[in-house]
């Protein structure tokens, strides 16, 4: 019974679970509560994703309703893979969360603060398993309204700043997209993905369906923060609690990724999207401006979290660009990317939250010394900080061969050269970082000791997964290369 009801229990029990997250009210039985929800949602994402890659996609009828009448879940290679992604950050990120943020936020609001990262982890996870568009809509509210009061939970004043920004941001993001569905309901009679995508075609010829397309691309564009709508993104993860950082770093905008490749490949058409809209003309050059203007604005931050926000900004352009070729090894480079980039982010986040917990800043300037005093935690972002760059054996340099290889294909090399360009910038952004921490004197009677080992182990284990998957890259990719094809509609 269990085993038939998976798709659906992947999110009822998170969402179960946030509430009694709050009310247990001690902080270490909250915290407890919202790791048993990751673990459970990480142990489900698995068997999911083995069970569409040896038996097809799995269509879930809620409450035994048949769409377009009932809500439907339908798990593809796609979505089944975005699930893995954001469960296993956050398994892995909670366990790290204990410590960190009992300095990072006062003890009175933990159970506030986990119950708001589980309604996050839920509402992630509900937009990438639901078949409704609505329902995207709906849990991208959940996800969002939590994410503005975990961001406003910073220690810094200028939290509630970049909290309110990103309120201000995100909600003119979301309206766009619930003006865009409305627009194809008119039109359609549907919110079904599967029925849209069947009744579009009749329709594509009126006004109101290019309109719907272009209400859908700003507001996605503003939550994946698309160069130039990134604009909330640096301050708020400069600003959150470090836990907080790592966990939306590494998920919020790879789910909004996902919402543009189910949009815009399954519900709209490939054909549609990029023969008749042309997206391509779009997304190509937002994307390569991204990767360069961002890189270079990264090189001049003081804060490394900042430095690792406008990293972000950049990163998200090698997804929308590998996207924007809308061939096999394009889309695929792009959607491997979104699980290469939350592991290096990921563990590049949570080694600033390691120097936050002993140094009680992330300004460049106050790591002299860091790499003999907290050897583990410098020796993580080193580690990370290659993988941004795109050094072989690690999982960045398996998603620029694949964006490099797309571009060559379709006789793009100043694309790949592009490509190439960003990552010698990376260089030296975290150059800048590894320069201080390793070659600057650490301050006399600092007493400044390594991180404790319940923050270190969760940052090495996304560090070692950077090493394993950029090794053995054989199961991501041919996920990824699986996915692609099925956004596509490219047979095996």
């Amino acid at each position: 019974m269990i085993s038939e009801n998976l798709p659906v229990l992947q999110v009822v029990v998170p969402l179960l679970m946030a509430p009694v997250a709050v009310l247990v009210r001690r902080p270490r039985w909250s915290w407890l509560v919202a790791t048993a929800a990751a673990f459970w949602a990480f142990a489900v994402a698995v068997t999911l994703l083995s069970r569409v890659l040896a038996h097809g996609a799995i269509d879930y009828e809620i409450g035994g309703w048949p769409a377009p009448w009932g809500i439907a879940y339908r798990i593809d290679e796609v979505n089944a893979f975005v699930l893995v992604i954001v469960s296993t950050i956050a398994a892995v990120v909670l366990p790290y969360a204990k410590k960190s943020v009992e300095r990072e936020v006062e003890e009175d609001r933990l159970p506030l603060f986990y119950t708001a990262l589980t309604l996050c982890m839920t509402g992630l996870l509900g937009i990438t398993v639901t078949g409704d568009v609505f329902n995207v809509f709906v849990f991208l509210e959940i996800s969002s309204l939590s994410a503005y009061a975990l961001i406003a939970l910073g220690q810094d004043r200028r939290a509630l700043t970049a909290s309110y920004q990103y309120l201000i941001m995100g909600s003119i993001g979301a309206t766009f997209i619930v003006i865009g569905i409305g627009l194809m309901y008119v039109m359609t009679g549907t919110l079904n993905m599967a029925d849209l995508a069947q009744r579009l075609p009749g329709v594509a010829a009126s006004r109101t369906i290019p309109v719907a397309f272009g209400f859908l691309a700003v507001g996605i564009s503003l939550k994946l923060a698309l160069f130039p709508l990134h604009l909330w993104l640096p301050n708020a993860y400069a600003s959150a609690p470090s836990t907080v950082t790592a966990f939306i770093a590494s998920t919020a905008t790879k789910v909004a990724v996902y919402m543009l490749l189910r949009f815009f490949f399954t519900i709209f058409g490939a054909a549609f999207s990029f023969d008749v809209m042309h997206l391509d003309r779009i997304l190509m050059p937002l994307a390569l401006v991204a990767i360069i203007t961002m890189s270079l604005s990264a090189i001049y931050q003081r804060n490394a979290k900042r430095l690792l926000a406008y990293s972000s900004v950049a990163q998200i352009g090698y997804m929308v660009l590998g996207i924007s070729f809308a061939s096999v090894f394009g889309v695929a480079a792009g959607i491997l990317h979104l699980f290469n980039h939350a592991l290096m982010k990921g563990a590049l986040f949570m080694a600033m939250g390691c120097v936050m917990y002993r140094v009680g800043s992330t300004r460049v300037d106050a790591m002299s010394g860091l790499g003999r005093t907290m050897p583990f935690t410098m020796a993580a972002f080193v580690l990370g900080g290659f993988s941004l760059i795109g050094v072989p054996l690690t999982v960045g340099f398996i998603s620029k061969w694949y964006l490099v290889r797309a571009a060559l294909e379709q006789g793009m090399w100043p694309v790949a050269v592009v490509v190439l360009i960003g990552s010698l910038l990376a260089v030296i952004y975290v150059w800048k970082v590894v320069e201080v921490a390793y070659f600057r004197p650490a301050p006399e009677d600092h007493g400044i000791q390594e991180a404790p080992l319940a923050m270190l182990i969760p940052t090495w284990i996304l560090v070692l997964a950077n090493l394993w998957f950029g090794i053995d890259a054989k199961l991501t990719s041919g996920v990824a290369i699986r996915a692609a094809q099925t956004l596509l509609g490219v047979g095996r």
